[in-house]
């Protein structure tokens, strides 16, 4: 089984990518809290799939989960903190920000910016403003090997280098985790 850790719940999002995988019956995910206080793992569907498990669920200190999905399902699980849901299932969690703490709008481009008057309110993606092949990853550049990072993809993932920022359809492993397992075991608070 693969095994992923995350610290203190977090933020902890990978994409599991179950459709290269020719399991009949589906994928497992084990998920454990090995934390001494109590977790809230988030799920998010992708590709208009079945939602697992109302989208979360809370994982007491010590407590594991049998989580299935179905074969073909994609989407992301990540680790929450000081969460509060009421009956609803609407709530909050006390997630601290790992994510970009950059002015990204400041570093756009000319070329890439939306601007409402005289203030920069976007950024646009390369593949947006120029339609190009090249930066939308399609045509001869449709596969990682021939759609590298760009100058103006990399000035995301620069400003932000711990944020998952897909910045082109490619983008880097150092953010998005595909796996090819049966099976998985994600451990936040690994020992």
């Amino acid at each position: 089984m693969a095994k992923f850790s995350g610290l203190h719940l977090l933020f902890f999002s990978f994409i599991i990518a179950t459709d290269a995988v020719s399991v009949v019956s589906g994928t497992v995910f084990t998920i454990q809290n090995s934390c001494s206080f109590p977790g809230w793992p988030g799920i998010l569907t992708g590709n208009g799939g079945a939602q697992l498990n109302d989208g979360g669920l809370t994982l007491n200190p010590g407590a594991s989960i049998d989580v299935s999905a179905p074969a073909g399902w994609s989407g992301r699980i990540w680790g929450r903190t000081g969460c509060n849901f009421d009956g609803s299932g609407a709530g909050r969690c006390d997630c601290q920000n790992i994510g970009c703490v950059a002015d990204l709008n400041g570093r756009c481009p000319n070329e890439l910016r939306v601007m409402d008057g005289a203030n920069v309110v976007a950024c646009k993606s390369a593949c947006e403003a120029f339609c190009k092949p090249e930066y939308c990853c399609t045509g001869a550049f449709n596969t990682p090997e021939t759609c590298p990072p760009t100058d103006y993809s990399r000035i995301f993932k620069e400003a932000c280098p711990k944020a998952y920022t897909y910045s082109y359809a490619y983008d880097d492993a150092s953010s998005t985790f595909t796996c090819a397992n049966a099976n998985y075991s994600i451990i936040f608070c690994a020992r």
